[in-house]
């Protein structure tokens, strides 16, 4: 039974993230989000600690004081900020690296997606920005890309989904860094 619990969460979240790309304008990236979910690494850690209502990654890090499965994840997976971090010499020591604005876009769909699948009726558009600023304090993430996340998510919150997804598409249009 957890083994198609957890497949068919994954497998639903992956979905919806992919429909959120292509509203984005990056649905080819979309196609391959989250592939290392089903890698054995990823996949029976998660079989394991499914239960449901919490990610299988907070019970793996209860049994073993951290996550292999997570560890493995973010190394994988460029749209996760935490995979954004780099040594820097000029302060000799590691600290966030600001996210090619692709990678951020792909960011705010798997966050949407994440409220979506796991809300399910409780959902709405103020959701994924009011857990954006619970954790905001304790987010080892370069200022602009918190920043650009922030206001995609404000926009969510207060204009609905297709005035934000118009406004990431005319984003990703522009030439250069943000």
């Amino acid at each position: 039974m957890k083994l198609w619990g957890h497949f068919y969460t994954i497998t639903r979240h992956r979905h919806q993230v992919i429909r959120n790309c292509f509203k984005a304008g990056i649905g080819f990236q979309g196609l391959f989000h989250d592939l290392s979910k089903y890698s054995p690494r990823e996949f029976f850690v998660g079989v394991r600690g499914y239960q449901g209502n919490r990610s299988p990654n907070e019970w793996e890090r209860e049994q073993k004081g951290y996550s292999s499965a997570w560890l493995h994840h973010k190394g994988r997976n460029r749209h996760h900020f935490e995979y954004w971090t780099d040594y820097n010499p000029a302060f000799h020591r590691v600290m966030p690296v600001k996210m090619p604005k692709r990678y951020v876009a792909e960011m705010f769909c798997d966050r949407l997606a994440a409220s979506q699948v796991y809300q399910g009726k409780k959902y709405t558009d103020a959701f994924p920005l009011q857990y954006f600023l619970r954790g905001k304090q304790n987010r080892f993430i370069h200022k602009d890309t918190s920043d650009l996340l922030e206001s995609w998510l404000t926009t969510l919150a207060e204009q609905g989904q297709d005035a934000t997804f118009a406004r990431i598409r005319a984003f990703l249009q522009q030439k250069g860094e943000y």
